[in-house]
């Protein structure tokens, strides 16, 4: 027997900028024949939802899908909400199939699904569509999906990550945001000059062009051009405002002045490198760098104190993965997000390293020692969980993770970085952001900065296959549970940083509030007698969906 579906939902819409509503009713979707009606079972709340309601239809993600689908078959699918259209966030979704269209031949009723939700073979105008952002999300109780948004016609890879009816809901769907981390650190880098891409040389005065030979020989661009200098095939230009609006995949500077490297930077596109070959010379001031484009749009600094711009590339490290013997500190730790990476890091297998937790705020580094130190042990990993106002930071770090998106904080990193490390900004700032960073010390130092959004599928297999093997328990992250009545008051916490975890919305409980696990055994303590140690658990959940619903 199909499962009866009511004619309207309760459901989170996102209607302007810093405008939520709940809609008791909103009407339900129609399935047409490419689609699929998805029961939503559980959703995080994350920090980017935040982002996409301060930015609405401003967000690179939450605009018109550019290439992939022609305008007609996107009318064709009822949850495409671009632009200024009201949108259901949510994107750490975990649902099971209830309605399929009849041209659907891959999925079936019943089957249970982690939903990826980043549409990258979708193209915008900035960035790329996604479940939640220019598509409606899972902060509703069902959702359609379109066989055309969730498979790429490149590859044959479903968005759709089969799972078993074994896990608690809101495990599964934390795999997300745990997948998130985990491409933070397996992120594969540009080491070469972008095959058939746009190359840009600039030399300074005084300077030689060295080591642009060997790139062009190991990965030939399309086109060169050159500012300062003449070089062989390429086009010359006299300055670089005589290249106006011109983006260039690659460019290497052949000098030291620091109004120079902050003009190129805004001539990178997306995936764009900047190489600075100092040639001896010193930066003579911190220089403005958009670390949000280093988040989203993945541009990159490298670069070498010496002459050869092919240094500056072999200094590019394949993946921006924690090394052995490694000296690492998790800035911003004892935060959702942070917890994870302190988990990931000290399970990671990487022999000899070392972890420092720091934090400001005494309880929530409490939660997470309580949390991290038994597998830092069990994997024994040295461990410190800190309070940085009161032991700051000393320089020596190997590895650098940013948790939080405040500036300084990155500047900062910088700063404790060790020769050769690694700085992951991985906390997302808005594009736009300019941070003043010592970019004598990065380029000198070799100090690479390395930013990721979002997951990719292999991520979020590798995380589920560490669940099932019980490496990691991703419900250690979870703080508090909520129906769609405490969406509001998720979203408020998350903004103002005031939770300890992560907080999972059940959206078929509509009516039910934000509850801490901490508070559970006060507000329904037949679910609070289903916890082991604190932590939620299969058994809690079954109860939660019996005694609040």
């Amino acid at each position: 027997m199909s499962k009866q579906i009511p004619p309207t939902q309760h459901a989170v819409q996102f209607v302007g900028v810093k405008e939520a509503i709940v809609n008791p009713a909103k009407p339900m979707y129609e399935v047409g024949p490419k689609q699929i009606l998805v029961e939503v079972e559980a959703c995080g709340i994350c920090f980017s939802d935040i982002k996409l309601i301060n930015a609405f239809d401003h967000h690179p993600r939450k605009s018109e899908v550019v290439a992939g689908l022609t305008d007609a078959e996107l009318a064709e699918i009822p949850s495409y909400q671009p632009g200024s259209l009201p949108v259901v966030p949510g994107h750490e979704p975990v649902g099971t199939v209830v309605r399929v269209g009849e041209q659907v031949t891959d999925v079936k009723v019943g089957d249970r699904f982690l939903i990826q939700t980043d549409y990258r073979h979708l193209p915008t105008a900035a960035s790329n569509a996604a479940f939640g952002y220019n598509f409606d999300g899972a902060l509703q109780q069902y959702v359609v999906m379109d066989e055309r948004v969730i498979t790429d016609p490149v590859t044959g890879e479903s968005f759709l990550i089969p799972v078993s009816d074994a896990p608690s809901a809101s495990a599964v769907a934390l795999i997300e945001p745990w997948a998130c981390v985990q491409a933070a650190y397996h992120w594969t880098e540009r080491q070469q000059l972008k095959a058939g891409g746009q190359l840009l040389l600039v030399v300074g005065a005084g300077q030689q062009v060295d080591g642009v030979e060997e790139l062009v020989a190991d990965s030939a661009p399309g086109a060169v051009t050159a500012v300062g200098a003449d070089y062989p095939g390429a086009t010359t230009a006299a300055s670089l405002e005589e290249l106006g609006e011109q983006k260039f995949d690659d460019i290497i500077y052949f000098g030291a002045n620091p109004d120079v490297i902050e003009q190129l930077e805004t001539m990178l596109p997306a995936k764009g490198i900047l190489n600075v070959v100092l040639g001896g010379e010193r930066i003579s001031r911190p220089t403005k760098v958009d670390v949000g484009r280093i988040h989203y749009d993945l541009i990159r600094y490298t670069g070498t104190r010496g002459n050869s711009a092919a240094d500056g590339y072999r200094r590019i490290p394949a993946t921006p993965q924690i090394r052995p013997g490694n000296k690492v500190a998790i800035v911003g730790a004892a935060g959702p997000m942070g917890l994870m990476h302190s988990m990931l890091t000290v399970v990671s297998g990487v022999p000899d390293i070392t972890m420092d937790a720091v934090d400001v705020d005494d309880a929530r580094l409490a939660r997470l020692e309580e949390v991290v130190a038994p597998a830092a042990i069990k994997h024994q990993v040295p461990a410190t969980f800190r309070n940085s106002k009161e032991q700051p930071l000393v320089p020596g770090y190997d590895y650098v993770a940013v948790m939080v998106p405040a500036p300084f904080l990155v500047a900062q990193a910088v700063e404790i970085a060790a020769p050769g490390a690694i700085v992951n900004a991985f906390a997302g700032f808005p594009i736009g952001t300019s941070v003043e960073l010592d970019t004598d010390k990065m380029v000198g130092d070799g100090i690479y900065m390395t930013g990721t959004s979002g997951s990719r599928i292999v991520d979020m297999v590798q995380i589920k296959q560490k669940l099932e093997a019980g490496i990691i328990d991703t419900n250690v992250s979870l703080w508090a549970v909520s129906g769609i009545a405490g969406v509001s008051e998720a979203l408020s916490m998350v903004e103002n940083r005031t939770s300890g975890g992560k907080i999972m919305v059940y959206p078929q409980l509509g009516e039910l509030g934000v509850v801490k696990l901490s508070e559970m055994a006060e507000v329904l303590p037949e679910v609070a007698a289903e916890m082991v140690d604190g932590n939620w658990t299969r058994a809690a959940e079954k109860m939660l969906l019996q005694v609040a619903r």
